[in-house]
């Protein structure tokens, strides 16, 4: 694929760095460093809690009006399975459908958080996550800005806060973690900060199993640096780190249930979840066009196909290779997967590189056109995180 990393003429000079190029800062400087990371990209968390905490209050409201616990509903479907390995770890294998599907990080960390503070698992369950909410809206704001400028940044932040399934990030699930892990990852990558990409794809093959969408960016830029004889030893490092936390999880998986594919196993015996190249997608997307559906499945139906349509137009844009290869093979792990159909917007929800056209249209527009814009999506998302949660009888 011919795609270049080089800017076009008509695009704006990079905005300055929200972290130095070259090296960490020096010691001392380091907390006035983070004071001045922050200070930048503040209107961006500023503008990503204001949008979700509208979809939150929303739900709040909704679902006391309906008689029903609010915290209940932001830790359902999935979240419980977090929840229950956070409090008494995975089960063992005890049955198919094991919760061994669900990989280790975001419960850890939601285990360690209820066991150092007075909240409860539901709580620790959407701290973990509102917090790792945040630091992917940094990331996606560190990225815009990067690329572009500081507007396109925090348009960027603002899109994502308002997808129609953005109501996950603020459930006890693990997709904002992974949004984190992956955007840090991704402007690690494009920064040539080598060690810093592996330990955070690390990380994120701990997180989600789409850290196989990520695990080859990180290995193929390592690979061209190394080729290139670009930044000594690093590249080497990151190299063997990122795929390191993704088949260290599979690799346990595959001893506590006695068979080398022993994941690969749970989801497709257990969880009815498997590879097929994308014909199930296919046939559940024109049943669901061509007969009465409920919104949740129209919506997942336009949702892809608008993921097909940013990334054409990403690739038009000359974004960088590392973003476009991300997307694309996160387009290509959800459509080729048979499977949960009414979930795979939110699966995408962290191939975040797919909003950068729209964000860099916003960010052009003018203030008044953007804020518009997205006025409008926020209502729409939340609406529609609403009936998720409420209306709709499965997961997100």
């Amino acid at each position: 694929m011919d795609v270049v990393t080089t800017e076009e003429p008509s695009r704006p000079a990079p905005a300055p760095a929200t972290v130095p190029a070259d090296s960490d800062p020096p010691r001392p400087d380091r907390l006035r460093w983070l004071r001045v990371a922050v200070r930048d990209a503040l209107p961006a968390l500023a503008v990503y809690l204001l949008i979700r905490a509208v979809g939150v209050l929303a739900v709040y409201v909704w679902a006391r009006a309906s008689g029903v616990s609010p915290v209940q509903r932001l830790t359902r479907s999935d979240a419980t399975y977090y929840l229950s390995i956070a409090q008494h770890g995975y089960d063992g294998y005890a049955r198919v459908q094991s919760d061994m599907a669900f990989f280790p990080l975001y419960p850890g960390l939601v285990g360690l958080v209820e066991r150092l503070s007075p909240l409860t698992a539901r709580g620790a369950g959407l701290v973990v996550a509102g917090l790792a909410g945040l630091a992917a809206a940094w990331a996606l704001y560190a990225i815009g800005s990067y690329l572009y400028d500081r507007r396109t940044g925090v348009v960027l932040a603002a899109l994502w806060a308002a997808l129609p399934h953005a109501v996950v990030e603020s459930m006890a699930y693990s997709e904002t973690l992974f949004t984190a892990l992956a955007a840090w990852t991704l402007y690690a990558l494009l920064r040539r900060h080598w060690l810093t990409a592996g330990v955070l794809c690390l990380f994120a093959g701990l997180t989600r199993p789409t850290a196989s969408s990520l695990i080859p960016v990180v290995g193929l830029a390592a690979l061209i640096a190394v080729v290139r004889r670009r930044d000594g030893w690093r590249p080497w490092v990151a190299m063997l780190l990122a795929p390191a936390g993704w088949l260290g999880y599979l690799a346990w998986v595959g001893v506590q249930t006695g068979r080398p594919d022993g994941w690969f196993h749970i989801q497709s015996a257990g969880w009815r979840s498997h590879f097929d190249f994308g014909v199930y997608t296919f046939q559940r997307a024109r049943e669901v066009l061509a007969e009465p559906a409920a919104p949740q499945m129209l919506v997942v139906s336009v949702v892809l196909v608008l993921s097909l349509m940013f990334l054409v137009l990403g690739v038009l844009d000359r974004q960088p290779w590392q973003l476009l290869l991300f997307s694309g093979l996160m387009l290509v792990t959800t459509l080729g997967a048979a499977g949960y159909y009414h979930s795979k917007a939110r699966f995408l929800l962290p191939a975040f590189a797919l909003l950068l056209p729209a964000a860099v249209g916003l960010a052009r527009a003018g203030r008044a056109r953007a804020v518009t814009v997205l006025v409008a999506l926020t209502a729409f998302s939340t609406y529609f995180g609403g009936y998720l949660l409420l209306i709709w009888t499965r997961s997100p």
